[in-house]
C-alpha cells in the first residue's frame, strides 16, 4: 500500500497491490475484501443499527463529516482491464471482486486499487480522527477476507474487533506531515525526510492478519526493549515511573512467554486506546478518589491485560467472532495463573479489605481471581448467561465485554483443577504452536485438550462451552463418625459435571477428593481427618449456579447451618450466612412530608429466588408511621421463551391526603417472556393482580362513596426497544364488584435521519358495566385519580397548586385542564409529538370522551413540550386548546405541567439499559 495522510480532510489516498495466493484447494470465481471503514458511512449500515440496538446515540446524532466511507476510485487485474466488483446496501462493509478466469489451487492473480478512506471520529469507537489532530487507524484498509469451510467469510462490523482476514504479507509506504511521528507494530524499513512539507516511512509485517497505525503530532508512545521483542506503550500510569514500567513490562513478557509461547512478530503496541475497549472491570469501576489498589499493581493489570489481548489476536489464527470463547478462555486463565504467581495475596478490593470498619463484608473478604465468578454469576442468576461457544456478535454487551470472558477463563481454570498434571497449560502452549503454521479453529484447540487428558471430558465441550445448562449440586444423607464421613450427592439440574469436595478444620482445607456423581444415589465415603465440615466446591473452580446448598456442618451441637449476618449497604453473596442489609431511606410526598426510614433487604448484587424488602418510615408532617414492604419468589425457566415467573406480595401504607392514610395490598404473578435471540429488544409481560385498597375517609377529598374496594387487574405488554424505534403494546383489564374496564394503548417514536423525532400514542377505554356514582373510577383526560395507587404523585389528592400540574402519561394524556375531565362510558385520544430541535417539542392531543347522559365531546389541546431527559424530567407549556389561546390567559404558570422522577432505579435504568 502507498497511502498519502491528509489530516485536515481526515482522509487516506490509498493505491493499494494485492498479489493473492490461493492456498485453499478450491477453484475460485470471486475474491472477498474487507471494508470495515465503509461501516461508518450512514445511520442504516448493520453498525449503525447496532448502535441503536445498544442505545448509544452519538453514531446518529453525528454531522456527516465525522462519519466514514471508502470511495473506490479503480480497481484493475495485473492487465490494467478494469474488473467487476459489488458493494450491497445490506452489505456495506466488503465488497465482492470478480475475476475474469477463476483461479486455481496454487496458482496466483493481481489486483491494483485505488480508493479515498474517509477516516471517521474516534467518539464512535475510539478508533478514528482524533480531536488533538491525529489518528488511530484499526481496520481502514481493503484486507482479504478469511477463507474456511469452501467460502469467504464475509462479517459486517459490529464494533466488536473481531475482523476475519486472511493471513497477509504487509508492505506499507506512507506519507504524512514532517512534524507528525507514526507508532506501529510494523517493523521500519526505511524513513526519508529529505522533504521539508512531508516524510515518507516504509513497514512491513508478514503473517498477519492485521495491524495497528497511531499517527500524532507529539508521540505519546515509549519503547521497551526485551530480548528481540519491541513493546510500544502509551497506558497512562500516574506515579509509576519507566524503571518500574520496565520492571513490570518484563515480568509479564516472561509469563506470557513462559504459559503460552513466544510471540511471533518483532514489535507490539499495547495502547490506551485498546484498553479503554475493553477493560479491566473491577478496577475501572472505582472512584478515582478511592485508591484501594497501588499505582504500580493497576499499571502491571492494566498492562497485562491489554497486552494478552493483543498477543493473541496477533498470534492466534482463528475466526474472531465463531471461536472467540478460545482467546477469551486463554487471556483470562492467563491472567488467573498471573496473578496466582505474582500476587496471590492481593483482594478483591485491595487495601479496602484492610479496613476494620469492612471486614465484615464479603466482598472485602474475596480474593482477587473470585471476581471472575461474580461477574459471570450476575448474568446467570438473571437468566441472562449464553453458551460461550455462541458467535460474538450473538452476545449481549454484558456478556461480550465481562460476563461470557470471564466464564471462559473459568472454564479453563476448572478444567486445569480437574485434570490435574499441568494438562491445560500443556494443551495451550501446543495449539499456540499450532497457529505458527496454518489457520486453525476452535476444533482443533478441542481435539488437542481431548488427545492430552487422561480422562474423559466431551462433558466439558457440550456442558461447559456449548450450552447454558447450570450445575447446582448439594449434599443429602450425610452421616459421620469419629473417623469417617458417609454421604450422597443431590444433582439438582441432573447435568453432569465433576465437583470437588473439601473437608474444612477451622477455614483450613485438612482434604480435597473430585467427585464424579454419574449416578444420582452414589454414596461416597471419605476419613473425616478432624474435619468440622464438609463443603462442595469451596474454592469455587466449578461455575456453580448455587453456593449457598454446598456445605454440611459436622459439629456435634449446630444450630443452623446458616447463621444472620446484618450489612450495612450493599454486597455481595456470602453462601455461609443469611445476609440481612440495611440502609437509611428518605421518602417524600405532599402529606406525610419527608419520611426518614430504614429499608431490610436480603437482595445482594446476584438475584436470589425469594427476596424480601421492608421499608418502615416515619411521616413528619403527619408524626405517624409509614412505609412499604415487598416479598416475591422467582422461578426462572432455562431454555423457554418464558424465561421468567415472578409471585409476590406487597403493600403500601401512606396518606393520600392530609388527614387520611390508604392500605394497598397486592398479591401478583407476573411471567416474563423474551425472544429466543438474546439480543432481540422485544420482551411480553403478562401480569395478573388483585389490588386491594382500604382507605381512611378525608375532609380534603369529596369522593369519599367508596373508601374500600378490590380490583383484579390483568395486564400485557409487548415493548421492543431501541434508539431510532420504541414500541409499545399495553392491554389492560379491570374488574371489581362496582365496575369492569378494558382499555388498550399504542406507542410509538422513531428519530428519523435528520435527527427529528416524532412520538405518537394512540389510549382507547371503554367501561364494561359501571355501577358507580362518582367519576373516582372513570377515564382521567388530564389527570387520572389513580386509584390503584400505582403512579407516584407527589400530592395526588390535589385540585390545584404546584402539586396539582404534576403530569404523567397515563390514560388520556392530555397537557391542558379541560372540561369534561372524565368519561364514565368510554375515551379514546391521541398524543403526538414532533421535535423542533434537540429536546424542544410540539405535541397535540385530541380525543373524544363520552359519559352517561351526554354527547360525546370532542377535546384537543396543543404546546410546547422541553423534553430535557425522556420520562424522568420534561415540562409542558400549554398554547392553544378547548379553553382557546391559554398562553394569554392569567395565572399561565398554573397552567404548566411538569415531570420530575426522583427514583434512583429508575434513573439508573437509564443508563444500564445498553448492558442487557
Amino acid at each position: 500500500m502507498e497511502v498519502a495522510v491528509n489530516l485536515e480532510l481526515k482522509t487516506l489516498h490509498v493505491k493499494q497491490d494485492i498479489t493473492f495466493h490461493n492456498t485453499t484447494g478450491d477453484s475460485l470465481s470471486y475474491i472477498v475484501l474487507n471494508d470495515w471503514n465503509n461501516a461508518f458511512s450512514n445511520k442504516n449500515t448493520p453498525l449503525a443499527r447496532r448502535f441503536s440496538d445498544e442505545f448509544y446515540r452519538g453514531f446518529h446524532l453525528a454531522k456527516d463529516q465525522e462519519r466514514g466511507s471508502t470511495t473506490i476510485t479503480n480497481l484493475t487485474d495485473t492487465e490494467n482491464t478494469a474488473l467487476s466488483w459489488e458493494r450491497t446496501t445490506k452489505n456495506p462493509d466488503f465488497i465482492v471482486v470478480k475475476l475474469k478466469e477463476k483461479l486455481a489451487p496454487n496458482q496466483k492473480t493481481d489486483i491494483h486499487i485505488t480508493y479515498i478512506a474517509k477516516i471517521p471520529s474516534d467518539k464512535f469507537t475510539r478508533y478514528g480522527y482524533t480531536q488533538n489532530g491525529g489518528m488511530v487507524l484499526k481496520n481502514w484498509f481493503l484486507a482479504p477476507a478469511r477463507y474456511e469451510n469452501h467460502d469467504f467469510i464475509k462479517y459486517n462490523n459490529y464494533n466488536l474487533d473481531d475482523i476475519a482476514n486472511a493471513s497477509t504479507d504487509y508492505q506499507l509506504e506512507i506519507k504524512t506531515p514532517n512534524n507528525y511521528s507514526i507508532s506501529t507494530d510494523l517493523n521500519l524499513i526505511y524513513r526519508d525526510t529529505t522533504n521539508t512539507s512531508f516524510q515518507t516511512q516504509s513497514f512491513s509485517g508478514n503473517n498477519r492478519t492485521d495491524f495497528n497505525l497511531f499517527i500524532e503530532k507529539n508521540t505519546s508512545f515509549k519503547s521497551f526493549q526485551n530480548n528481540d521483542l519491541e513493546i510500544l506503550t502509551n497506558l497512562k500510569s500516574k506515579k509509576t515511573d519507566d524503571f518500574q514500567k520496565a520492571l513490570i513490562i518484563n515480568r509479564v513478557i516472561a509469563f506470557t512467554e513462559n504459559f503460552i509461547g513466544k510471540y511471533p512478530h518483532q514489535k507490539i503496541t499495547v495502547s490506551q486506546v485498546d484498553y479503554d475497549r475493553n477493560p479491566f472491570y473491577g478496577l475501572n469501576q472505582l472512584p478515582s478518589f478511592i485508591s484501594p489498589f497501588t499505582d504500580e499493581f493497576v499499571f502491571e493489570i492494566t498492562f497485562l491485560k491489554t497486552y494478552l489481548n493483543n498477543y493473541l489476536k496477533n498470534s492466534l489464527r482463528l475466526d474472531p467472532r465463531k471461536d472467540n470463547w478460545v482467546y477469551d478462555g486463554i487471556q483470562i486463565y492467563a491472567m488467573m495463573k498471573y496473578i496466582e504467581e505474582n500476587h496471590a495475596d492481593q483482594k478483591m478490593l485491595g487495601s479496602l479489605s484492610e479496613m476494620r470498619l469492612l471486614k465484615s463484608y464479603n466482598i472485602t473478604n474475596l480474593s482477587f481471581n473470585e471476581q471472575y465468578s461474580y461477574y459471570y454469576m450476575l448474568m446467570a442468576r438473571k437468566n441472562l448467561d449464553q453458551p460461550l461457544g455462541d458467535p460474538k456478535n450473538s452476545l449481549i454487551k454484558f456478556n461480550e465485554q465481562i460476563a461470557s470472558k470471564y466464564r471462559a477463563g473459568l472454564s479453563l481454570s476448572y478444567l486445569d483443577d480437574y485434570l490435574n498434571q499441568n494438562i491445560v497449560p500443556k494443551s495451550v502452549q501446543e495449539f499456540y504452536s499450532l497457529n505458527k503454521n496454518r489457520q486453525t479453529n476452535r476444533s482443533d484447540f478441542e481435539s488437542i485438550l481431548t488427545n492430552n487428558s487422561p480422562k474423559k471430558i466431551d462433558w466439558f465441550f457440550t456442558t461447559i462451552i456449548d450450552s447454558r445448562d447450570i450445575l447446582d449440586y448439594k449434599f443429602s444423607d450425610v452421616t459421620r463418625t469419629k473417623d469417617s464421613i458417609r454421604f450422597s450427592i443431590n444433582n439438582r439440574t441432573g447435568i453432569y459435571a465433576p465437583i470437588p469436595i473439601y473437608g474444612i478444620k477451622k477455614k483450613e482445607i485438612v482434604f480435597k477428593h473430585w467427585l464424579e456423581p454419574l449416578k444420582e444415589d452414589s454414596l461416597y465415603v471419605f476419613e473425616r481427618k478432624n474435619a468440622d465440615k464438609i463443603v462442595l466446591n469451596y474454592d469455587n473452580e466449578v461455575p456453580e449456579y448455587n453456593l449457598r446448598n454446598n456445605w454440611k456442618s459436622l459439629k456435634n451441637v449446630a444450630i443452623t447451618n446458616r447463621p444472620v449476618k446484618f450489612n450495612f449497604l450493599k454486597d455481595l453473596e456470602d453462601p455461609y450466612y443469611n445476609q440481612i442489609l440495611y440502609v437509611p431511606t428518605l421518602t417524600y410526598n405532599l402529606y406525610d412530608g419527608f419520611s426518614p426510614g430504614i429499608r431490610f433487604y436480603n437482595k445482594t448484587i446476584l438475584d436470589k429466588p425469594f427476596t424480601f424488602d421492608i421499608n418502615p418510615a416515619y411521616s413528619i408532617n403527619a408524626k405517624t408511621l409509614s412505609g412499604s414492604s415487598a416479598f416475591s419468589v422467582n422461578h426462572y425457566y432455562r431454555n423457554s421463551t418464558l424465561y421468567n415467573v415472578r409471585y409476590s406480595i406487597s403493600g403500601n401504607y401512606f396518606h393520600y391526603a392530609p388527614d387520611a392514610t390508604y392500605l394497598k395490598l397486592t398479591p401478583m404473578v407476573q411471567f416474563r417472556i423474551r425472544e429466543e435471540n438474546f439480543r432481540d429488544n422485544r420482551k411480553q409481560l403478562i401480569l395478573l393482580r388483585q389490588v386491594i385498597v382500604n382507605r381512611e375517609k378525608s375532609t380534603y377529598v369529596t369522593d369519599n362513596s367508596t373508601p374500600n374496594y378490590s380490583v383484579f387487574n390483568a395486564r400485557y405488554y409487548n415493548t421492543k426497544t431501541e434508539l431510532v424505534h420504541h414500541f409499545n403494546f399495553m392491554t389492560d383489564v379491570q374488574i371489581s364488584g362496582d365496575f369492569g374496564k378494558l382499555a388498550g394503548e399504542i406507542e410509538y417514536r422513531k428519530l428519523f435521519e435528520n435527527n427529528r423525532r416524532i412520538n405518537l400514542r394512540l389510549y382507547a377505554g371503554s367501561f364494561l358495566y359501571n355501577r358507580t356514582n362518582s367519576d373516582y373510577f372513570s377515564f382521567g383526560l388530564d389527570r387520572p385519580s389513580d386509584y390503584l395507587f400505582d403512579y407516584n404523585y407527589y400530592g395526588r389528592s390535589e385540585s390545584s397548586g404546584f402539586f396539582s400540574q404534576q403530569f404523567l402519561m397515563a390514560e388520556g394524556g392530555f397537557k391542558s385542564k379541560l372540561e369534561p375531565n372524565f368519561a364514565n362510558q368510554w375515551m379514546t385520544t391521541f398524543n403526538a409529538s414532533y421535535a423542533l430541535w434537540d429536546w424542544v417539542e410540539v405535541y397535540g392531543d385530541v380525543g373524544l370522551l363520552k359519559n352517561k347522559y351526554q354527547k360525546e365531546h370532542f377535546a384537543y389541546d396543543s404546546g410546547i413540550r422541553l423534553n430535557l431527559v425522556p420520562d424522568y424530567f420534561e415540562l409542558y407549556f400549554p398554547v392553544y386548546s378547548n379553553n382557546g389561546w391559554e398562553i394569554s390567559q392569567n395565572k399561565y404558570n398554573e397552567k404548566i405541567r411538569f415531570v420530575i422522577t426522583f427514583s434512583p432505579k429508575t434513573l439508573v435504568n437509564l443508563f444500564t439499559r445498553k448492558w442487557f
